[in-house]
């Protein structure tokens, strides 16, 4: 097996990141879950049955995402390219909200912003080369 190189300080920001989000998912899911009792709440999803497809939903994602951060760490070409797609996924459905909604969509431009950093850190050489589709040189 070949030496992997080491991994970049921009792959660790990104897993970090990724984790956070994947564990803050995990985490509303299962309060959602536990508030689906709550007449207010159930009626905000449309009933129980919505509210519980949202609050799995939300934790299975988050496992998901979990999941991936760890591939990020441990250099997972697969784990990188999911997460790339789901970015640019984000990216064109904030683009399309920032367009529709032009007076107030300060945060679909932020959001194209991070998804956008989060690419190129992926991306760039020193990446390529921890996720070993490029050779040291």
């Amino acid at each position: 097996m070949s030496e992997q190189a080491t991994r970049p300080t921009g792959v660790t920001i990104v897993a970090i990141l990724a984790w956070i989000a994947g564990a803050l998912d995990v985490i509303s899911g299962t309060i959602l879950l536990f508030q689906a009792g709550v007449e207010s709440v159930a009626d905000g999803f449309g009933g129980t049955g919505p509210l519980y497809v949202a609050a799995i939903g939300s934790i299975v994602l988050g496992f998901i995402v979990i999941g991936l951060a760890a591939g990020l760490l441990g250099g997972n070409p697969v784990a990188r390219l999911i997460i790339t797609v789901v970015q640019v996924i984000s990216m064109i459905g904030s683009l399309f909200l920032a367009f529709a909604y032009l007076g107030g969509a300060v945060g679909e431009w932020l959001g194209i912003l991070v998804s956008l950093v989060v690419v190129l850190l992926l991306w760039t050489h020193r990446a390529s080369v921890f996720f070993g589709t490029r050779s040291v040189a």
